[in-house]
């Protein structure tokens, strides 16, 4: 125990050295704190993805999925793997168009493309409504991790409230190039630590990938497929479409592409990222691995099982290092989420209250405004909260209704008008809050309805919502085109 707490003392102190050191050499201008000077090349443009990627999530939330749920799980997978394929078309075309404008969050450029400053405060209510949940999960994740690494000597509070100090610390200090570096160390651990875990515990404690996965359909019939009703293929299919379209609508990538230097480094990382993204194969091996050696988590504990089953395999300098590598999961997405959304409280939303502010003003109130989300989310988490792939799907059904209006505007100019792009992302996000609010399923919406359409995700029911929306208002918002005078016909003779 003595020694899993020296290694995540270690590994938490370098976190920080790192976040604060990466200040040196810049002045902190509101453009260079929130998007690095906007000079960010191919590895620290891929850290800070991989990073975003990457988060608690990926420790807890996928191994506790494979193990309550099973192959549901993999949706995961497959989600992320279409998105970065369409990374390679839709990144370069909003870096291309953030070039010579100075933008430096996502309200920004629906400001720009639909000429609307109210169009720019829904965006940025919705963004920051959407990063909550999220930083949420982050805080939640680093509790469980701290925890449980450290054998119980460390509780769930009082890892959260040290995170947060260190979060708040470095992000207010270095801003984006504080996350980028501390990525680069969280990287490397994750890739190392989360590959060695889910090649030895199959080996270890079943003999072989073969050998697991039979003794768990012997154990536990129907886990490795999909069931007949409930998370079945259409709700498969149509959650991996839905957050696959949702994750460029996060505020953070915006704030991610704005830092790059070239359109072609996302083109590049288009290629990298997806083989990256085999590390959470590896993610659900530990889960499976977990779910006949350490049974009975249900519910939230699920999230528990890497660790558990961690502790039972492998010595306290081992546990202190994947500790270590989790703790970094929180830290480094945690820091772009609270950038990227104290940026729009500063930039969307004080400046749109006092246009008159100059921008070392707005720096500044970006700044200040870090401490206060942080411990708004800190507050948040220690009221509980829902498991941690809950929270990511909640996240994901609220942004996912930005996509319409961001696909529909490129182009020239945008296909539909602000006025339609408004009218759609409300009525797509009230639609949200009351399902979430409600609990409600397609399935009790319309019982008589087919299984397979029971079955999809509820969030399409919003986005279909959103859409309906914009087509309407579109319709009847057109301006009729004048009639063309017919040329002058020649008699008959």
């Amino acid at each position: 125990m003595t020694t899993s707490l020296a290694i995540l003392g270690v590994v938490f102190a370098v976190a920080i050295a790192l976040g604060l050191l990466a200040k040196r050499g810049h002045t902190m201008t509101l453009e260079q704190w929130s998007v690095g000077g906007r000079g960010f090349g191919s590895i620290f443009v891929f850290l800070l993805m991989a990073g975003e990627i990457y988060t608690t999530f990926t420790f807890l939330g996928g191994s506790g999925w494979a193990y309550g749920k099973g192959a549901p799980a993999l949706y995961i997978l497959c989600y992320l793997t279409l998105a970065y394929s369409l990374s390679y078309f839709l990144l370069p075309a909003i870096w291309r168009y953030s070039q010579g404008r100075r933008l430096i969050s996502q309200a920004d450029f629906f400001i720009s493309k639909y000429e609307s400053p109210a169009l720019g405060m829904l965006v940025s209510v919705v963004g920051v409504a959407a990063l909550i949940p999220y930083l949420v999960l982050q805080l939640k994740g680093l509790g469980i991790i701290v925890s449980e690494a450290s054998y119980g000597a460390i509780s769930p509070t009082a890892a959260i409230w040290s995170g947060t100090a260190a979060l708040i610390g470095y992000v207010v200090v270095s801003g984006v190039r504080g996350s980028a570096w501390t990525a680069a160390l969280k990287d490397v651990m994750i890739l190392v630590i989360v590959v060695a875990m889910g090649i030895y515990l199959p080996l270890h404690y079943y003999g072989g990938y073969g050998a697991m996965f039979e003794a768990i359909d012997h154990a536990k019939p129907g886990l490795l497929t999909l069931p007949a009703a409930g998370m079945s293929q259409s709700w498969f299919i149509s959650t991996v479409l839905l957050t696959s379209v949702g994750v460029y609508t996060w505020p953070q990538f915006f704030a991610g592409v704005y830092t790059a230097r070239g359109e072609n480094v996302f083109r590049k990382n288009a290629v990298v990222l997806p083989l990256y993204q085999l590390v959470v194969l590896f993610v659900f091996f530990v889960g499976f691995a977990a779910s006949l050696v350490v049974p009975g988590l249900t519910g939230p504990d699920a999230d528990l099982s890497l660790f558990r089953v961690a502790k039972l395999a492998f010595a306290p300098w081992a546990v202190g290092m994947i500790g270590g590598a989790g703790l970094l999961t929180a830290l480094v997405p945690g820091s772009m989420l609270l950038i990227t959304a104290a940026t729009i409280l500063g930039k969307n939303v004080f400046g749109a209250l006092a246009p008159s502010s100059s921008e070392h003003t707005i720096g500044i109130v970006a700044r200040a405004m870090v401490p206060v989300l942080a411990l708004f989310a800190l507050y948040l988490t220690l009221q509980g909260g829902q498991a941690i792939v809950m929270l990511l799907l909640m996240g994901y059904n609220v942004v996912t209704q930005l996509f319409p209006a961001l696909v529909l505007s490129f182009g020239h100019k945008p296909r539909i008008s602000a006025k339609a792009a408004l009218s759609g992302i409300l009525a797509g996000e009230l639609t949200v809050a009351a399902i979430t609010l409600s609990g409600t399923t397609i399935a009790r919406l319309a019982p008589a309805l087919p299984q397979v359409v029971k079955d999809l995700n509820i969030g399409i029911v919003a986005l279909a919502v959103n859409v309906a929306v914009i087509a309407l208002v579109t319709l009847v918002t057109r301006r009729p085109v004048p009639a063309q005078q017919r040329p002058a016909t020649v008699p008959a003779a």
